[in-house]
């Protein structure tokens, strides 16, 4: 499995903060993967290792899909942008009948596929850009943890979202009010108190929500 090694010996498996059931391979500092990234595999422009920290979005929204798992138990799910795949795993732990995790850095679906493992279920991954291509048509439930965060892809997940929402899908996002989160377009569901790395947010505890389109 190409890149396997270098996340295995640039990562431990630890506890997620706010949802201790599931375990990550998570990276404890982010200056010396981020520059081993291309260093150590040969490659240039290798997206940031976002895969390899357990973001305040991802959290809050695998918690609240914990804590309701009514909502994704027994249906078809899509984690869009799923980085670790934190919020596929806690879909599928949650009792959804498959979970396919949306991730076009091919070393994030490397981490997804260990991660699941780690934590005993099956997600399916895939690298396909759903911004640029329709989500699978089964997919009844759509996860969204902090895309956010640019301007571009904020505006195509939003685009996404709102399609799919029209056709009758789920959607929930996390997100600590990033700066392109279009706050107006959303009603909330739930607040969390989320535990990050200092070397990532403006904080130790960064407040974040569980939103639904409104």
């Amino acid at each position: 499995m190409p890149g396997r090694d270098f996340i295995v010996a640039n990562t431990k498996l630890l506890p997620v903060p706010l949802v201790p059931e599931i375990k990550l391979h998570l990276a404890e500092e982010s200056l010396p993967i981020w520059q081993k990234t291309e260093t150590e595999l040969g490659a240039i422009n290798v997206p940031p290792p976002y895969w390899a920290f357990a973001w305040a979005g991802g959290q809050a929204l695998a918690r609240y899909v914990l804590d309701h798992a009514n909502l994704v138990a027994g249906r078809q799910v899509l984690d869009l942008g799923a980085g670790s795949g934190l919020v596929a795993i806690a879909a599928a732990k949650a009792g959804a009948a498959a979970v396919l995790a949306a991730e076009i850095d091919a070393l994030a679906g490397v981490a997804i596929a260990l991660n699941a493992r780690a934590n005993g279920v099956i997600v399916t991954t895939t690298d396909v850009d759903l911004l640029a291509a329709a989500p699978p048509a089964g997919a009844e439930v759509i996860l969204v943890g902090d895309l956010f965060y640019e301007r571009l892809l904020a505006e195509g997940v939003l685009a996404l979202i709102e399609a799919a929402q029209a056709r009758g899908r789920l959607i929930l996002v996390g997100d600590p009010r990033r700066g392109y989160f279009p706050r107006h377009r959303f009603r909330l569901l739930a607040e969390y108190q989320v535990p990050v790395t200092r070397e990532l947010e403006d904080a130790e505890i960064k407040q974040t929500a569980v939103w639904a389109l409104a």
